[in-house]
């Protein structure tokens, strides 16, 4: 138990400084709206750090690392551990966060994140008003991109 909190807390400070709460809106022609929403938690991390990624992506039980190899003049490639399941969003990452509670500004990404996720449990996204209220809250977050 006292292990778990250790963990815990040490995710929360490597989140806290590398890690993402995000919602994607992609133009999609195949959906009925033309958009599609997708939400996602992420961490990021250098080649050499990869291990802290493996023992986030344990900890936590869901999930996928994904390499973006790098074409520039760093080196080493970036790792991506993702976790995009709806599901999988609301049965771990969620009920993590609003138990132990991170300390930047990503707290309010979090929030905001929750509410979006929220709305898509509800089936609002599949609504015009619905996606719009995503949308805004949307802008809201991280680097407070314009969408449609």
């Amino acid at each position: 138990q006292q292990e778990r909190l250790k963990i815990a807390s040490w995710i929360c400070g490597f989140v806290d400084g590398e890690g993402c709460f995000s919602v994607s809106i992609i133009k999609n022609k195949t959906t009925k709206s033309g958009i599609q929403i997708f939400p996602e938690f992420v961490v990021t991390q250098g080649a050499k750090s990869l291990p802290a990624l493996k023992e986030i992506k344990k900890f936590f039980d869901c999930g996928n690392i994904f390499v973006n190899k790098r074409y520039d003049n760093h080196n080493e490639n970036l790792y991506r551990y993702c976790v995009r399941s709806l599901k999988e969003v609301e049965l771990t990452i969620i009920p993590f966060f609003l138990e132990n509670h991170l300390r930047t500004h990503k707290q309010k990404d979090f929030r905001i994140f929750r509410k979006i996720v929220t709305l898509m449990l509800e089936k609002r996204h599949l609504n015009n008003s619905g996606r719009k209220r995503i949308i805004s809250l949307v802008s809201k977050m991280n680097r407070r991109k314009k969408h449609f």
